[in-house]
């Protein structure tokens, strides 16, 4: 039998809610991965069936004693639990295809001085596999600038001052660098957004991966949904337009990023 191909230096830490009906398709998605790498489970609402699933799989599982704090709070526990120089927080509701990991720690590995690496996603709705909508389409031209200058702090925040074109499940975090990077504890929705643009004025790059290796699954439930729906994403998108632009610009920009949101509805 071949030896199994596997790399130390990446782990997965899965970021788990409460029970998700999709959790155990996330986890087959990572054990079917061409490079295996380190799966963590970690969580501030444990229950039965999470140590059911982990026990099955043969994955620990990590409990944030500080629970109730928000999905913030949440991320920084999940990102300190994980040991690796990489590490992927890995949504319970989505996906990865065979090669992320794989394609992500080589592109990685060619990079001279890596903050993180992103890939392109699709989304998994309830009629189907969607690579092409509007929402999609305006990300992947936005994201082309960064993948031909990965080490321009000018042209990725210019990039982000327009919008947030980089899928927060698909990112591999260089931790090595950024040990003890923090999520902001304040925001909903659009705390992904703020990290990008904190480390985008680090020196380094932004490796994006022009392939897509996740699925991010947009249903009645999901966070990404339920801020939009709720007008949490609406606030967070202005605060974050208001740290690029003046109110005016600002304000037109938000409303017309608002119109490719709406793709986000189920």
């Amino acid at each position: 039998m071949a030896e199994e191909n596997r790399t130390d230096n990446h782990s997965f830490a899965i970021l788990s809610y409460k029970d998700s009906v999709y959790i155990e398709a996330l986890i087959a998605s990572l054990f079917a991965q061409t490079i295996k790498s380190e799966i963590i489970i970690s969580t501030s609402t444990p229950t039965d069936k999470t140590y059911e699933i982990a026990k099955k799989n043969n994955i620990k599982v990590f409990v944030n004693p500080e629970s109730g704090k928000g999905i913030g709070a949440d991320w920084n526990f999940a990102f300190s639990a994980a040991e690796t120089e990489y590490v992927t927080l890995a949504h319970q509701d989505d996906i990865y295809e065979p090669l992320y990991t794989e394609k992500t720690i080589a592109a990685l590995a060619r990079a001279k001085n890596p903050i993180l690496a992103y890939t392109k996603y699709y989304e998994i709705r309830p009629e189907g596999v969607v690579t092409n909508n509007r929402l999609l389409r305006i990300k992947s031209l936005m994201n082309k600038p960064i993948g031909v200058f990965p080490k321009s702090r000018f042209v990725r925040n210019r990039v982000l001052s327009m919008g947030c074109p980089i899928s927060c499940p698909s990112v591999t975090y260089n931790k090595k660098r950024f040990p003890d990077f923090k999520f902001i504890t304040d925001m909903k929705t659009d705390l992904d957004w703020d990290a990008w643009y904190s480390l985008s004025n680090e020196m380094g790059e932004f490796v994006y991966i022009r392939d897509y290796l996740v699925g991010h699954r947009v249903h009645i439930g999901s966070e990404t949904t339920n801020g939009i729906g709720s007008g949490a994403r609406s606030a967070e998108d202005l605060i974050m337009y208001k740290r690029y632009w003046p109110d005016g610009i600002a304000r037109f920009l938000h409303r017309q990023y608002e119109k490719g949101l709406k793709s986000n509805y189920v």
